[in-house]
């Protein structure tokens, strides 16, 4: 059994629409379990400027789906949803994560491959990761770093 938390986000269309079907369809996936939805939040892009306002959220679910198998999911999910991939951190109907992703011991998973990175490469510079991530874990540290402190740096920036 993994725990993951999985960053959501959604800038083109019916933006909340796009996040509640998506869930309501990964809820039901006979694989994933405990699934739980941090509150949605509007943030500026990040990276790629020139779009419009993201709506963002983060889930917690615990699946006996590997990681990779758990990447094919979400992928599928944004497909239905009828996500394109033009411009890199552009624009986008859906957009799912793996941010962190646990064993059944608790202990923090590593993944770095051509398909997958874990934890996610830029969670720890986003605060529109980090803070429906603290919604859902506000115990949690990287590096030394509890996630208050790590945002209380981004936001002073």
């Amino acid at each position: 059994m993994y725990t993951y938390y999985i960053s959501v986000g959604s800038n083109i269309g019916d933006k909340q629409g796009h996040i509640n079907l998506a869930f309501q369809s990964f809820q039901k996936h006979d694989a994933v379990s405990k699934v739980i939805s941090s509150s949605l939040i509007e943030t500026d892009p990040w990276g790629y400027t020139e779009q419009d306002i993201f709506v963002n959220s983060m889930w917690f679910c615990e699946s006996i789906l590997d990681p990779h198998q758990m990447l094919c999911l979400l992928q599928s999910l944004e497909k239905g949803a009828g996500r394109k991939r033009h411009i890199h951190w552009g624009p986008r109907t859906l957009d799912l994560d793996i941010i962190l992703a646990f064993d059944e011991g608790g202990t923090m998973i590593s993944v770095c491959d051509e398909s997958l990175t874990i934890p996610h490469p830029y969670f720890w510079e986003r605060t529109f990761v980090l803070e429906p991530l603290h919604e859902l874990l506000p115990t949690f540290t990287y590096k030394g770093v509890t996630i208050d402190d790590r945002l209380a740096q981004l936001n002073l920036s």
